[in-house]
């Protein structure tokens, strides 16, 4: 907060108790000029959040949400496919539209499917699969430290395991050729682009987990490279990418001799790419 917000700070003060209308409108301001476009929504998800953590002090909150830092890392955790799924400060948030990619994995898979997500990130897909379907033997795997240890918060209390590494190098060699399911939201921007993602995803978010080479597929090649090692035969890779460069990701599959079909939300908002290994025939 700036020296000219006491008036917003004293009105802070009367939040974790029993918030008033003048609090809440002093926060909606205050959201509101740091350019906060829900604002309501976000001083009440503030609100609540301070009401269920009473150490938590609202100020220190409101000061990190107006200097840029994402609402999900303020509070602590991101709303995703109907769950919460814990996110902390440097950590990938997961976006909505990664849903489109639960949605069409978990009809590819039922209770104890092997399941490997790579480039994890806080384990967000991963979690939603085994809240939607059930069982599942999950295996997930991020380079990044962060990402880890937040996948092992929201993984491991369901069974899953969570390997920190390079892909699929951490994985157990066992699991080449017997995993159903490969899913992977890898990094997709290409590096000429990520100055102009939103300064939320510049400033707070990891640079490994944006940048995907400077045609945005790198990362890409180098996952269906990985799934076409581990998928058993009739296994399935889904793969999240965007329209303009869907046709490349689906490429990469085919190289590696998986057969892909490209899939689009209705709202055009969301692209995956599902490819299948195709059965042994003997």
């Amino acid at each position: 907060m700036t020296a000219g917000d006491g008036s917003v700070a004293t009105a802070m003060q009367e939040i974790p108790s029993a918030p008033s209308a003048s609090a809440r409108r002093a926060l909606i301001d205050r959201l509101r000029g740091a350019g906060c476009v829900f604002a309501e929504d976000e001083a009440d998800l503030l609100i609540a959040h301070v009401t269920a953590e009473p150490r938590v002090d609202m100020a220190t909150l409101v000061a990190q949400r107006v200097a840029g830092m994402p609402l999900e890392h303020v509070v602590g955790w991101a709303e995703f496919a109907g769950g919460r799924i814990v996110v902390e400060p440097g950590v990938f948030v997961p976006r909505p539209r990664s849903e489109f990619l639960v949605d069409h994995a978990a009809r590819l898979i039922g209770p104890m499917s092997v399941v490997v997500d790579l480039c994890c990130g806080s384990g967000a897909i991963g979690t939603a699969l085994v809240r939607r379907v059930g069982s599942l033997v999950v295996h997930a795997v991020d380079i990044d430290e962060t990402a880890v240890r937040c996948a092992r918060r929201n993984l491991e209390p369901l069974g899953a395991t969570v390997h920190l590494g390079d892909l699929d190098a951490p994985l157990p060699g066992a699991l080449r050729g017997r995993v159903d399911l490969v899913v992977a939201n890898a990094p997709y921007v290409p590096t000429a682009a990520i100055g102009l993602l939103p300064h939320e995803a510049r400033d707070h978010e990891p640079l490994v987990a944006l940048d995907g080479g400077v045609d945005g597929i790198r990362i890409q090649q180098r996952v269906t490279a990985a799934a076409a090692r581990l998928l058993a035969p009739g296994g399935h890779l889904v793969m999240e990418t965007n329209e303009a460069q869907s046709e490349g990701s689906a490429a990469l599959t085919r190289a590696v001799g998986l057969t892909p079909e490209v899939l689009h939300s209705a709202d055009g908002e969301a692209f995956v790419v599902v490819a299948r290994r195709p059965p042994d025939r003997g």
